[in-house]
């Protein structure tokens, strides 16, 4: 089949991969020069996700004070975005935090085998490291960690609970005063550059053949017809002005152009309750080697990791909550400053020294969250039409599972996944 992906982030890459590798032909089209240069460029190094920082749960937005949930409200914070709240709040709740992490669950294992099978086929480096240390402020938000620490023994998951002590006896970096409640290890899971990861991916493809990448291209809407799909392609710019438009077809069509998706699916009659979220990263080279952590450190509460990249460390989170039409406005300078200053300050809290935060780079870009937690993936409102977005911040490599069920289901092949996991997947579960 010829099938079309919009989206040249990593969810849209990864499922090209799959697509290319079920013996589909792909067209990959990206509005930017190259690929993963939107919310990929500024993803956190967490590989997947644990039940401690996926963007729902008891310790999610717990406190209403911005400094203590790491998660800013911005000005004009409108009925639509507290609804989304209001509705994340559910679950808060331990038994239905645990229904929701156990319908993901499947996913972050075929997210796992997924990237296991890349790395055997291909022996891609991406800056790979092992290690995460989640580390916990207070008594309280120990107490609240417990729904998760629960999640991780019925799982089986490996992890090590560590005290403040054990905690700066393994990673040096982190200093037992001032008092904190502890931490968990996972000395199995995972950092990576994903920016790095999407571009090798696009380099094996292009090596493989069957996989067409239009860069600098943009959609600018989709058709609908019978049993093809369709898209429009928007003018370069600086092009001159025909009466024609642009249009390529298909036998499917993949929309996976982040917070770009809505508009164009919202065009075709699929609205998706999907909340923006603009999250910041600053890349800080390192400022004395003895301080740097040898392990990623994650704020288990504020959702804010710090993973080292050679000579540098990636300090990403501080997620601002806006209205959904505020989207495409300027953020605003104080806004700006009171979230890059979280980073800063999380870095300064956990590993003193480390960090040289008056050299850092800053990086701001969007993100969706579903109001359930859950990405969108799969089938939607016509069967030529497939969706994968709404990922929101938490481990990139959801994206390689994403991206195989893509590919499954436009295969005709039973997908390796529960029904229920499907179902809680699908575009119509808001319905």
């Amino acid at each position: 089949m010829d099938v079309i992906v919009i989206g040249g982030g990593i969810a849209g890459v990864a499922t090209a991969y799959q697509l290319r590798a079920a013996g589909h032909r792909v067209c990959v089209v990206e509005r930017h020069a190259t690929v993963a240069q939107g919310a990929t460029y500024g993803h956190g190094g967490t590989v997947l996700p644990t039940p401690l920082d996926v963007w729902f749960g008891p310790t999610f937005m717990a406190s209403r004070q911005n400094a203590r949930n790491g998660v800013i409200s911005k000005t004009g914070f409108n009925g639509a975005a507290r609804q989304f709240v209001k509705q994340l709040s559910a679950l808060q709740e331990p038994q239905a935090f645990a229904r929701q992490y156990g319908r993901l669950r499947p996913l972050i294992e075929a997210s796992r085998d997924a990237l296991a099978d890349v790395e055997m086929r291909f022996g891609l480096e991406f800056e790979q490291a092992s290690g995460l240390l989640y580390l916990v402020r207070t008594e309280h938000e120990w107490q609240q960690t417990q729904a998760a620490l629960d999640l991780l023994r019925q799982y089986e998951v490996p992890h090590h609970l560590l005290s403040p002590a054990e905690c700066a006896a393994y990673e040096h970096s982190v200093r037992p005063e001032p008092a904190f409640a502890g931490g968990v290890l996972f000395d199995q899971e995972r950092t990576a550059n994903c920016p790095l990861f999407a571009k090798l991916i696009k380099q094996t493809l292009d090596t493989q053949g069957g996989v067409q990448f239009m860069l600098g291209c943009e959609v600018s809407a989709i058709r609908l017809e019978g049993q093809r799909a369709s898209v429009e392609l928007a003018p370069r710019p600086g092009a001159a002005r025909s009466r024609e438009v642009d249009v390529i077809h298909a036998d499917a069509l993949v929309v996976a152009a982040g917070h770009g998706s809505l508009a164009l699916l919202e065009r075709v009659g699929l609205r998706l309750p999907l909340h923006p979220l603009r999250l910041h990263t600053l890349v800080a080279p390192v400022a004395h080697e003895e301080c740097a952590p040898h392990v990623a450190i994650v704020d288990a509460v504020k959702r804010i990791g710090i993973s080292r990249m050679n000579h540098r460390l990636r300090i990403a989170g501080g997620a601002v909550l806006q209205g959904a039409g505020q989207i495409d406005k300027p953020l605003g300078e104080a806004v700006t400053t009171e979230a890059l200053a979280l980073l800063g300050q999380a870095t300064h809290d956990w590993i003193p020294g480390a960090a040289r935060i008056s050299a850092a780079l800053p990086w701001e870009g969007v993100k969706l969250l579903s109001p359930d937690g859950l990405p969108v993936i799969g089938n939607a409102l016509h069967p030529r039409l497939f969706v994968n977005t709404g990922h929101g911040p938490a481990g990139w490599g959801l994206a390689c599972g994403a991206g195989k069920l893509v590919a499954d289901l436009i295969s005709g092949q039973p997908p390796a996944l529960p029904d229920d996991t499907l179902a809680a997947l699908r575009a119509d579960r808001f319905q």
